[in-house]
């Protein structure tokens, strides 16, 4: 059994740089396997769904992006701030996206404050669209979707996202928008939703992330599992690299085995291998390190490999796959 069987909305985040809307793919392609259906979504409008789904840019609508092991489909959706507030003025206004309020409404500025300059009102309609796609039904009752995957802002500035009922707090004490942000917050802080935080086995990754599983935890907000991406292998078995480490390794050795594999060894060469070795030795110690510090956060931990190119959606399949095979999905 999956490690979140009544999650159904999945919130991934991570520092810059540790490829979270990568990890968030693979988390919908391993989540659709065996004839799901997932929405995955973005709200920061760089188009990286696309890009790795090798797709045309995504519009404001939920498109099909791939298939999943199995049967499942992936479907993708690029929120956009001032159609999302156009949908939120239809829903409580009954305002057309295209009729003349929405457009003199357009004239005055008005959707162009709410979605940049408004406190709060910009992340209330990102959350609140993903919301009602956890939230929607089909005719017969049954669920839109079997899961939403959300390609979440950075580490530093999840909790602020989604903790939107601080930010509407002084926007608005009541009426349709307080309304609408104490039901997405009843949502995202129910045992429907996991946020699920990515990062690499280095310094600074691990301590945002240790802070972010904390900064969530003191907002209420429910944390999902850790995901180590672009881990990779050592290269010397454990021994050497002890020896390594402690400046013991047998050069003479390294020496006589390039000699059997028919190159030259050079004293300078051999001196800057052991070098290497000795670097090599340190990273994987502190990676290590770190590995034991996020062990002590007490969540499920997840490993994806570095892939050895670009990713593509062979390789997309490949993390999808290690993510099932780890129990995420």
């Amino acid at each position: 059994m999956a490690d979140f069987p009544g999650v159904r909305l999945h919130v991934v985040n991570g520092k810059g740089g540790t490829a979270k809307t990568t990890v968030a793919a693979a988390l919908a392609l391993a989540l659709a396997s065996g004839g799901k259906r997932v929405l995955l979504t973005e709200v920061e409008g760089r188009q990286g769904i696309a890009q790795l789904f090798d797709s045309p840019p995504l519009p404001y609508e939920e498109r099909k992006v791939a298939v999943a092991p199995g049967g499942g489909d992936v479907h993708a959706l690029a929120i956009d701030p001032e159609q999302a507030l156009l949908d939120y003025l239809h829903l409580f206004y009954k305002l057309s996206p295209n009729g003349i309020p929405a457009r003199s409404l357009r004239r005055m500025g008005a959707i162009d404050f709410a979605t940049t300059v408004a406190p709060g009102m910009r992340d209330v309609l990102l959350t609140g669209k993903v919301k009602e796609a956890v939230v929607r039904r089909n005719k017969d009752g049954s669920p839109a979707y079997d899961a939403v995957v959300l390609d979440a802002p950075p580490t530093g500035r999840i909790v602020r996202f989604l903790n939107i009922s601080h930010e509407v707090g002084g926007l608005a004490k009541v009426g349709p928008i307080k309304t609408q942000s104490d039901n997405v917050m009843a949502v995202l802080r129910s045992p429907q939703t996991a946020v699920h935080l990515v990062t690499l086995l280095e310094e600074m990754p691990v301590q945002e992330t240790i802070d972010g599983v904390a900064d969530l935890t003191a907002a209420q907000l429910p944390v999902g599992g850790v995901v180590v991406n672009a881990v990779r292998e050592p290269l010397l078995p454990p021994a050497d690299l002890v020896a390594a480490e402690q400046g013991r390794l047998d050069t003479t050795a390294l020496a006589t085995g390039l000699k059997e594999a028919g190159l030259d060894a050079p004293e300078p060469l051999v001196q800057a291998l052991g070098q290497e070795a000795l670097e090599h030795a340190q990273r994987v110690a502190l990676e290590e390190h770190g590995r034991d510090t996020l062990a002590r956060l007490e969540r499920p931990s997840y490993e994806l490999p570095l892939l050895p190119d670009a990713v593509d959606l062979g390789g997309l399949y490949r993390l999808a796959a290690s993510l099932r095979e780890q129990g995420m999905a």
